[in-house]
């Protein structure tokens, strides 16, 4: 008896790391010391050093169940860089930079071609964010997941000056809220989406018109990184007031987490065109709008509330990284939630 007869193959343990090398080495940022196969990533803070006050930020999160239309689909390459999104946006909403990333990947048999795809998809969204991949894990677990499951997920680590924090704290009356645009779903609310359509692969290449595409292409569309349109927004001089990733709870659970006390968002839903794969769900689920928006992103990835005053500087900022954004409401008086009209 041996340890790949107990069903964990130490070989294509080390045929994964071969093949994803090139990948991790092209996340590489100057503070990145060593290489990939140490047991601990190094990551230098000698120019941190330069802010007067520095914070570090850290975020953790999976793909949840998105990763079932990895299997059904057989695509595994976009899956990774939903799982360093979800951690460097919620980074990005603090104000802060990525600086490094680490995944961890759970499954029943190591096929090292597709966990070196999957590392493929992270190294491209730590590309996307400016994030260096500096580690992680893959774990066979035999008798515990079907072989040919997976999930996915890492933690990401950055940093701030205090000065430079986006609190919310001083959101007002009368400033403005910004809605950024998704890509789609992103990577919340999949078991109901799973339970609105057939998780089949003939369903899934299913066209539809309205969507200009097939079914799963729209549904396995990845996460929207925003960290370089944050920093755009910084470097055109302008301060954000506060900052909302739209992941699980929709509009209703996340916009209020960056509101002070004594203030409500007020939402325009005629502000924007909402994509075509939400509507879709909603008719095809028979889901009702509240639950839709409480659920989903509906279009809108992130929200910021700013002063009026800098509404130009921002589209502007926003446009230069390739996103759109929309004038999608205002702060007012109130007990602190949203309020959609």
């Amino acid at each position: 008896m041996d340890y790949k007869n107990a069903g964990v193959d130490i070989e294509a343990g080390y045929k994964s790391v071969e093949l994803m090398k090139d990948a991790v080495k092209s996340t590489v940022r100057p503070e990145v010391l060593g290489g990939i196969g140490g047991f601990a990533g190094a990551f230098s803070l000698a120019k941190i050093k330069e802010m007067e006050d520095p914070v570090l930020l850290s975020g953790t999160d999976g793909c949840g169940t998105k990763v079932k239309l990895a299997f059904i689909m057989d695509k595994h390459d976009t899956i990774g860089i939903d799982a360093v999104a979800m951690c460097v946006n919620d980074i990005a909403c603090s104000g802060g930079e990525p600086l490094f990333f680490l995944d961890y990947i759970a499954c029943g048999k190591n096929y090292p071609e597709k966990i070196a795809t999957i590392v493929g998809g992270v190294a491209e969204g730590c590309r996307q964010s400016e994030a260096a991949l500096v580690g992680g894990e893959t774990a066979e677990h035999p008798g515990l997941m079907p072989e040919d499951d997976y999930d996915l997920a890492g933690f990401a680590v950055g940093v701030v000056d205090r000065k430079d924090m986006i609190t919310g704290e001083n959101i007002k009356p009368g400033d403005m809220l910004i809605g950024i645009a998704s890509t789609g779903v992103h990577s919340n609310g999949f078991s109901l989406v799973r339970k609105v359509f057939e998780m089949t692969k003939e369903s899934l290449d299913t066209y539809y018109d309205e969507l200009g595409k097939t079914l799963g292409e729209a549904l396995i569309a990845p996460t929207r990184i925003y960290v370089k349109a944050l920093k755009a927004v910084k470097a055109a001089g302008v301060t954000v007031k506060g900052c909302s990733h739209i992941t699980g709870g929709g509009f209703y659970e996340n916009i209020p987490r960056m509101l002070p006390d004594g203030v409500k968002a007020v939402v325009k839903k005629d502000s924007y065109e909402v994509p075509a794969i939400f509507k879709l769900m909603a008719k095809k689920g028979n889901i009702d709008e509240h639950m839709m928006y409480n659920t989903f992103n509906m279009g809108i990835g992130m929200v910021l509330a700013i002063n009026p005053a800098d509404k130009d500087k921002v589209l502007s900022a926003l446009s230069s990284t390739g996103d759109t954004a929309f004038v999608i409401g205002n702060v007012e008086a109130g007990e602190k939630g949203v309020e959609l009209c």
